[in-house]
């Protein structure tokens, strides 16, 4: 075989006879990932520009009505693994999220006047008083609270655990480590082509007429979600039969149960570790966009307006992570090894954790920004904090992730995945969003921004731990992945 030049091993590491296995993935995850931008960008504007709502609903939301939600569907798919067939059970799991994606955007949401229960909703405000209303808006507006929890859920559900672990069953580790951050810049593709559709639907085509905007936003979901099952269906009838191989492999073996995975999560060092990176990213990340929402509230309080700028930071996020896939993600990890690329992540998290808590608190006093300047310089660094966190997460901390379960065992993979990406994920957004509950509670005055400062140590103690986990975890068993990566590549240098 002659060698590959060397910008093609930089940019596209794949052979032809890998086109067959990658690119029907790569278009899955391109799909995945545009539904997610478009759920994403909708399901925050519904929520915080809503009368009597706000950026301190999605805490609440986040940490007690999605984890719940995620529990329970964990409790589902464990059942559904044990009566259904692979390919079976992930048609069950997507059907129910085309149903509802129509559900909202053609009924629910256009209805939502005579829907809303707005008269008890207002005799528990004059209850418990103005500064707990935002308690009170999850009941009022629980269609947007449903639709939140649906659109967290195919985050967790459809992507990190559909998707990867069905790339896993397919790609062996030596294709990982090539198509792993091409699936990744395919994610980012769909985010790209997200935002000027957002924009399109909101500022263009609806003529200011929002509810439109979301029936034609939900369509595209809804045609999206029945090309990722056609795609699904093909790679299993022409590529790789993921029953078949379920037959032969593992005839004999019964599937774990929900209580044995988290008793993996306990027992097993290294799935443990895995979890707390999982946690450690939730937790940083989401006490720094609550207020930064927040004061986007109050810089775009129109539902247009808020959702087309977060159309915006969206696409900005899949340039950069684009970028990032294709030059850095995965040259990161074939020539500089997984820790290099499990630690770039927390690194640049932290910076711009502390840039944006630095403009914050000098911007944001006694319960008020300053100036029209202050505002601004804060939205701004909250979207640098998004992109660059974001960006980091598709290019390289989903990859570093999941490469992270190769070396395992068999029975690590398998009963450790679905709680580590399920739950473990949810765990780390819910436990953010209980201390910042607790902290609006006690100091907040029912908002966000007043906890600015408390938030600030609380993101460093995680990203702390984070990098913690991280070194350990290379420490007990990503030696191999290093070894590997690194002898493949002194072959391909003397080659060239």
């Amino acid at each position: 075989m002659p060698p590959k030049s060397s910008w093609r091993d930089w940019l596209w590491p794949v052979e032809r006879h890998e086109l067959a296995k990658l690119l029907p993935l790569l278009l899955m995850k391109f799909c995945f990932s545009l539904v997610y931008t478009i759920l994403f960008a909708t399901k925050d504007t519904v929520v915080v520009t809503s009368a009597g709502s706000g950026a301190e609903v999605i805490p609440l939301l986040k940490g007690g009505v999605v984890l719940v939600c995620a529990c329970f569907i964990t409790l589902l798919y464990a059942k559904g693994s044990d009566l259904f067939s692979k390919k079976s059970l992930f048609y069950v799991s997507t059907i129910p999220f085309f149903i509802f994606f129509g559900l909202y955007g053609f009924f629910l949401f256009p209805n939502q006047s005579w829907l809303c229960p707005h008269q008890s909703a207002d005799w528990l405000v004059t209850l418990i008083g103005d500064s707990h209303q935002h308690w009170v808006a999850v009941y009022r507006y629980w269609m947007h609270s449903a639709f939140f929890v649906v659109a967290e859920l195919w985050g967790s559900l459809m992507i990190v655990f559909l998707f990867w672990s069905f790339a896993n069953q397919i790609c062996s580790v030596k294709e990982a480590s090539k198509f792993y951050t091409l699936f990744a810049a395919g994610g980012n593709l769909g985010v790209i082509i997200a935002s000027p559709l957002i924009w399109s639907c909101t500022k263009v085509f609806n003529h200011g007429d929002y509810p439109k905007a979301v029936r034609y936003l939900m369509l595209t979901a809804m045609m999206l979600t029945l090309f990722i099952m056609a795609v699904y269906w093909w790679v299993n009838r022409h590529v790789y039969d993921v029953d078949q191989f379920q037959k032969a492999s593992i005839k004999k073996k019964s599937k774990p149960s929900l209580k044995e995975s988290f008793q993996t999560i306990i027992q097993s060092r290294s799935v443990g570790l895995i979890a707390i990176m999982v946690v450690g990213y939730g937790l940083s990340v989401n006490l720094v966009e609550v207020p930064w929402k927040a004061a986007l509230k109050i810089r775009y309080p129109e539902s247009n307006d808020y959702q087309a700028y977060c159309g915006l930071v969206q696409g900005f996020i899949g340039v950069v992570a684009f970028f990032l896939s294709f030059f850095v993600g995965g040259n990161v990890l074939r020539r500089l090894g997984w820790l290099t690329g499990a630690l770039a992540t927390p690194i640049v998290l932290g910076i711009c954790s502390l840039a944006f808590f630095g403009v914050f608190l000098i911007g944001y006093q006694d319960g008020v920004f300053i100036n029209e300047v202050a505002l601004t310089a804060v939205v701004f660094f909250g979207t640098v904090h998004n992109v660059a966190c974001k960006s980091m997460k598709y290019c390289l901390f989903d990859p570093s992730k999941e490469m992270s379960f190769i070396p395992l065992g068999d029975d690590e993979k398998i009963k450790g995945k679905a709680a580590v990406d399920l739950v473990g994920s949810r765990f780390g957004k819910s436990g953010s969003s209980w201390i910042q509950v607790g902290l609006i509670e006690l100091f907040g005055s029912g908002s966000v921004l007043n906890i600015g400062g408390y938030l600030a140590p609380c993101v460093a103690a995680a990203v702390a731990g984070w990098i913690y986990a991280v070194t350990k975890l290379n420490r007990k068993s990503h030696k191999q992945i290093h070894l590997k990566t690194t002898v493949k590549l002194a072959k391909e240098s003397k080659a060239i």
